[in-house]
């Protein structure tokens, strides 16, 4: 193993970023509200905290314990999340509070608690992952890509508060991964749009959602952007990466706003 080159903590959704990481040498920590989803991390070295991003209380406890422990806080990786699906009419306004809860305002939290140590320090990175939804959207998922949009023009205006004192900002929009973050979407679609003005439209996809992630990329990919992004010293301000990321970024960056609908609906017309 390497020496250590710097301490990263990360609120977790999945494990595999942290594992990257600490597998460069890193000293990481990792939170989440299931510990046991980081075993792991544990094993790989690294150091794994209880957390629920819902709890202020809990994201001062972490960020305590490791400027307790280490000193200092080199990389902040805010990679927890969730995610809701149904009609913008249908889904319930506290469901969609809470989305921005774990999605946006958690992250904010994270990154307030510690700036302190990073301004201090005249260094530091902090890396929040959003996703290709974080510019785009679908159909049935209006508070999902909300809370990424407004994650993104967050990171944005941190990135150009922060510069001056060393920090760097980055956002992470992987495309289509394989990972276990879409496995309720089709459960999602028909609770809350199943039986309305909208079914036919959440039917049609649910049917999608259960081949769609049929050619989605390993999360490898993700987390080496993760570890790309931390290690240098001038990252991009934005990694688009993983299965179609480019080519639907660049679709709706080019495309007038009424072909871009068509192209996206195509599927659950």
């Amino acid at each position: 193993m390497a020496p250590d080159r710097g301490t990263a903590v990360g609120s977790v959704t999945a494990a595999q970023p942290y594992i990257e990481l600490r597998r460069a040498g890193h000293t990481v920590y990792g939170a989440a509200r299931r510990v046991p989803k980081m075993d792991a991390l544990h094993e790989a070295g690294g150091h794994t905290l209880a957390m629920d991003a819902r709890d202020s209380a809990d994201l001062a406890r972490v960020v305590d314990t490791v400027l307790r422990e280490q000193g200092r806080i080199d990389v902040l990786v805010n990679n927890a999340g969730t995610v809701l699906h149904g009609a913008a009419e249908d889904v319930p306004l506290d469901l969609a509070r809470d989305q921005f809860q774990v999605n946006l305002f958690a992250p904010a939290r994270l990154v307030q608690l510690v700036l302190p140590s990073m301004r201090d320090h005249r260094s530091g990175t902090i890396v929040n992952v959003s996703s290709i939804g974080g510019e785009i959207v679908l159909p049935l998922g209006a508070w999902h890509y909300a809370s990424k949009h407004a994650l993104e023009a967050y990171s944005d205006t941190l990135r150009m508060e922060d510069e001056p004192f060393g920090v760097r900002v980055v956002i992470i929009q992987p495309g289509i991964t394989k990972t276990g973050f879409e496995d309720q979407t089709a459960a999602q679609l028909r609770q809350y749009s199943g039986n309305g003005a909208y079914r036919h439209m959440a039917e049609a996809m649910a049917r999608e959602a259960a081949t769609g992630l049929a050619g989605g990329s390993d999360p490898a990919v993700i987390a080496q952007a993760i570890r790309a992004a931390a290690e240098s010293d001038h990252p991009e301000t934005r990694y688009a990466v993983g299965a179609m990321a480019q080519q639907l970024l660049q679709l709706n960056r080019t495309l007038p706003d009424r072909e871009f609908d068509k192209l996206a609906t195509r599927a659950i017309r």
